[in-house]
């Protein structure tokens, strides 16, 4: 399941518009790399020029008018390596869609025993890491099947910092 954070968990990510005109223009005014429905014919699925446009960037957000032809245009490439576009509403500003996917993270819950997701930034305030802490911690015990019974230990790490055991 994936859940949205109060605060933004990462702040850098790469973003990479792929929208008709207007989703363009606001891309251009904000300074995000953008393509456009032209630029993304010249790819005709060449998965070497799809996965070199993947490296590139961390993220993806479309207009639903070219999120309908990515596949067609792209082919399956985006999607196997997990970054298929979001999508953006025309009624909706580009800079809140932004931040919502800067403050989303995702639990993928299978048969491991360790799971990493990113909380928080060396920015942020301790009341902020806090708040994003607890929500994803209950968040993610309400996804195991026994709750807090399948919990053995919890612990956090910072980027260089030591491990932090919080239960």
């Amino acid at each position: 399941g994936s859940l949205k954070l109060p605060s933004p968990a990462r702040p850098r990510v790469k973003f990479c518009v792929l929208g008709d005109q207007l989703h363009c223009d606001e891309a251009a005014k904000l300074g995000i790399p953008f393509k456009g429905l032209e630029e993304l014919k010249t790819f005709k699925r060449n998965k070497k020029k799809v996965k070199k446009l993947a490296q590139e960037y961390d993220h993806f957000v479309a207009s639903e008018t070219i999120l309908r032809v990515i596949p067609r245009l792209l082919g399956p490439t985006l999607s196997k390596l997990g970054k298929f576009p979001s999508l953006i509403a025309h009624g909706d500003p580009l800079e809140n869609a932004l931040m919502i996917v800067r403050s989303t993270v995702k639990f993928q819950l299978k048969k491991v025993v360790c799971l990493a997701t990113p909380l928080g930034d060396c920015s942020m305030t301790v009341e902020e890491l806090k708040l994003n802490l607890t929500l994803a911690v209950n968040y993610f015990v309400s996804l195991l099947k026994k709750t807090w019974q399948n919990v053995k230990s919890l612990n956090i790490k910072a980027t260089q910092g030591e491990v932090i055991r919080i239960y």
